[in-house]
């Protein structure tokens, strides 16, 4: 819950701008700073009945600190016509050209469509997330027939917090973001999100069911998310 309506502190770095959240939180048991590289925000987490004046206080003097967190995130990705974009891990150039038909087409290293300039970045967009559903929707049912489960619905979001989530009803809800990278990369969190459908938890039995579906050890596949899936959350945003 918000904490109160009043200006708040601006940090400022490499032309990134992220005004201070501050939220209370019942469970806190002490003041907590932190920089969300996905998005940029920076929250301040009170405990009930703190002090807000410390807490400003406090968190001024840790202002070096967070401006060399929001140095260090990715810059954003807009997709504009004649930049590039990375889909499966490789890089596309996206071709608009006045004359080509609206309709977007994919020819080896070019997403080529033609339509109004000013709406390619959003007519983009849309075109990811339709094709990340369609791989993720076949890849999900392919691992779910080799694993012998049923899947219920696949469906796509844009979740900071989590690459994939599966219920207990059998539907698996995956970050469109997926789809950029690299197709071992995205085939790992399916084979994860499948094997919840046979273990509901983190057990050993959990990872030995993923290791199998992927076909081998999915470390180097979730090391790269780690490293590089903040990049992802970045694509098709102005700042």
């Amino acid at each position: 819950m918000a904490l109160f309506r009043r200006e708040l502190p601006i940090f400022s770095v490499g032309g990134k701008q992220s005004q201070l959240i501050v939220r209370t939180n019942a469970q806190a048991r002490r003041i907590r700073l932190s920089v969300d590289p996905r998005d940029g925000s920076v929250r301040l987490t009170l405990p009930k009945r703190s002090s807000l004046k410390v807490a400003l206080d406090w968190a001024e003097e840790r202002r070096n600190w967070i401006e060399r967190e929001l140095a260090r995130i990715p810059i954003a990705s807009p997709i504009l016509p004649g930049g590039t974009l990375m889909l499966e891990g490789r890089e596309l150039l996206v071709d608009w050209r006045p004359d080509a038909p609206r309709l977007i087409r994919r020819e080896a290293d070019r997403l080529i469509l033609g339509g109004p300039q000013e709406s390619v970045g959003n007519r983009v967009l849309r075109w990811l997330k339709r094709e990340a559903l369609t791989v993720l929707d076949s890849e999900t049912r392919e691992i779910a027939a080799v694993a012998g489960v049923a899947i219920s619905k696949v469906s796509i979001g844009d979740s900071k917090g989590r690459w994939g989530s599966c219920s207990a009803s059998g539907e698996i809800r995956y970050s469109w973001r997926l789809i950029l990278a690299p197709p071992a990369v995205r085939r790992a969190t399916v084979a994860h999100e499948v094997a919840h459908r046979l273990h509901m938890d983190h057990s050993p039995a959990f990872h030995a069911a993923a290791k199998r579906l992927f076909g081998r050890d999915p470390a180097p596949e979730r090391r790269w998310l780690r490293e590089h899936g903040t990049a992802l959350h970045w694509v098709g945003r102005e700042s």
